[in-house]
C-alpha cells in the first residue's frame, strides 16, 4: 500500500476503506509520512469530507494508535466534557473542580490552542509550575485518591490524534466535522470515561457556524460514543461573542477563579453550570438538572470548587497562591484600550474577530510548535446589548510590545458593532440532546 494512491484516492472523492485508514495511521504513528503528505491527506479529508463508516474507521484507528486508560479501579461514574472549541471558554476549569467536589471523579485529557480557539493545556500552563504531562500509572493514583485529572494527551494515548491535531492547526485543515468527531471522540475514548458531554460550539466563533452543522456533528459524536458503550449527552451553545470576558491564558485561569469565588456572573457562568448538570445527573449524583444546578451552585457559595481548583493546582506542581493573587500570574507591560468612537448599543462582538485579535497578541500560536505568550491577551468590558456612550472603553489589550497591542485593536474594531437600537437577545444554550 502506497501514501500517495491513498492521497489522490481521497483527492479524487473516493472512499477510504477500512485498511487504508489503518495504513494512514499506523505510518503517522511510525513517523513514516513526512509532514507534506500528512497535510495532503488532511486536506483531501477536509474538502472531500468522510462517511460516516469512514469517519467510525478514523476514530477506532486513532484510539487504538496507543493504549486505553482502564478506570475500573477508581469507584464510581467516571464523568468526562470537551468543548468543540470556542473563545474565552474556560469552562473546564470550573466545571471539574466544581463536579470533584460534589464526589464524580473528573478525568479530563485536555488539548492545546487549536486555530483562533483557546486550549485547556496552554491556560493551565500559564500557572507558574503546572505540571499537565501526567502518567496514565499518575493519573489513575491521583484520581482514586483526589477524585480530579486534567492532563495532556500522553505519547500512549491516542497519539496518532495528537500529532494529527497539530497539524491541522497549521494547515487550514480544522474545519472539518468528520476530523473533529473523530480527534474528539479518540481521546475521549483512550480517557476510559464511563459518559461524556459534549459543549458543541455554534456560530462566528466556532468551528460549527450554524445549528444545523451544530446538530448534525453532536448526533455524530453521540453516535460514536454510544456504538462503543458511553453515555453520551451534548449542548448546543452560542459562540457568537466570546464566552468570557477575558481572552488569553492567564486572564481566562483568573476569570475561571472569579467564577469559583462567586464574584462574577454571566455568560461563562451560566454554560458551565449547565455542562455540569448535564454531568451530575448523568453520574447519578444528581436527579435532574434543578437538582444538579443547586448543587453547583452551592459550592461556589462554600467554596468548594475552588478549593478543589487549588488543590488540583497543588497536586499537579502548581503554585495554588495564585487563587489569592493574581500578580503570580505572567503580566504585561504594554497595554492599550479600544475606545468607543459613537453612543448606541453593542449589537455584534464578533467571536473570530476578537480569538484572531488574541493570537496577535500574542496569546494564540500561529505555528504547532509555537511558543505562546502567557501574560498576553484581551479584557472585554461590555457584551452584546450593553449601552455605550462615545468615548467609552470597550476593551483593554495586554501583548509584548505596542505594535502588537495596535494591531489587535485593529481586529478588534472591526469586530464591535454599535447600533441605535438594542438588537435582540440570542440564546445562550440553544438545544440539549441526550
Amino acid at each position: 500500500m502506497n501514501i500517495i494512491d491513498l492521497i489522490i484516492k481521497k483527492r479524487d472523492n473516493n472512499e477510504l476503506s477500512t485498511e487504508d485508514i489503518n495504513f494512514f495511521i499506523e505510518s503517522v504513528c511510525r513517523n513514516a509520512v513526512p509532514d507534506y503528505q500528512i497535510s495532503a491527506m488532511l486536506m483531501a479529508m477536509c474538502i472531500n469530507s468522510l462517511s460516516k463508516r469512514e469517519t467510525a474507521d478514523l476514530t477506532r484507528a486513532m484510539t487504538s494508535s496507543g493504549g486505553i486508560m482502564e478506570l475500573d479501579e477508581i469507584e464510581g461514574f467516571k464523568a468526562d466534557k470537551h468543548s468543540t472549541g470556542g473563545v474565552s471558554d474556560s469552562t473546564t476549569l470550573i466545571v471539574a473542580p466544581l463536579c470533584a467536589s460534589l464526589g464524580l471523579p473528573i478525568i479530563k485529557m485536555s488539548g492545546r490552542g487549536l486555530g483562533h480557539t483557546g486550549g485547556t493545556l496552554d491556560k493551565l500552563e500559564a500557572i507558574p509550575g503546572f505540571n499537565v504531562h501526567i502518567s496514565k500509572e499518575k493519573a489513575i493514583e491521583q484520581a482514586k485518591k483526589h477524585g480530579i485529572v486534567i492532563m495532556s494527551q500522553s505519547d500512549e494515548l491516542a497519539p496518532a490524534d495528537k500529532y494529527l491535531y497539530a497539524v491541522r492547526d497549521v494547515t487550514g485543515t480544522v474545519d472539518s466535522m468528520p476530523l473533529i468527531a473523530s480527534s474528539i471522540m479518540s481521546k475521549k475514548l483512550a480517557c476510559g470515561s464511563d459518559g461524556i458531554v459534549l459543549d458543541i460550539k455554534c456560530g462566528r466563533g466556532a468551528f460549527m457556524k450554524d445549528l444545523d452543522s451544530a446538530e448534525e456533528l453532536a448526533n455524530e459524536m453521540i453516535g460514536l460514543g454510544r456504538s462503543l458503550g458511553k453515555k453520551m449527552s451534548a449542548l448546543i451553545t452560542n459562540m457568537d461573542e466570546p464566552l468570557g470576558m477575558n481572552i488569553g491564558n492567564s486572564l481566562e485561569v483568573i476569570e475561571a477563579i472569579e467564577v469559583l469565588k462567586g464574584n462574577s456572573r454571566g455568560a461563562l457562568r451560566d454554560v458551565s453550570i449547565a455542562i455540569g448538570s448535564e454531568m451530575l445527573v448523568m453520574g447519578g449524583i444528581a436527579k435532574d438538572s434543578a437538582e444538579a444546578s443547586d448543587m453547583l451552585k452551592r459550592n461556589i457559595r462554600n467554596n468548594k470548587g475552588l478549593y478543589k481548583f487549588a488543590e488540583l493546582i497543588s497536586l499537579q506542581g502548581g503554585n495554588p497562591a495564585v487563587i489569592d493573587n493574581y500578580s503570580l500570574f505572567p503580566q504585561r507591560v504594554s497595554k492599550s484600550a479600544v475606545i468607543s468612537e459613537k453612543d448606541g448599543y453593542i449589537s455584534e462582538i464578533d467571536a473570530l474577530c476578537i480569538g484572531r485579535a488574541a493570537a496577535a497578541t500574542g496569546a494564540g500560536r500561529q505555528k504547532k510548535d509555537a511558543a505562546i505568550d502567557y501574560g498576553a491577551g484581551i479584557m472585554l468590558k461590555k457584551r452584546t446589548g450593553d449601552k455605550v456612550t462615545k468615548g467609552e472603553i470597550l476593551a483593554r489589550i495586554f501583548a509584548e510590545n505596542s505594535e502588537m497591542c495596535a494591531e489587535a485593536a485593529e481586529i478588534i474594531k472591526s469586530g464591535i458593532k454599535i447600533s441605535d437600537e438594542k438588537s435582540a437577545e440570542k440564546p445562550l444554550i440553544y438545544k440539549v440532546i441526550r
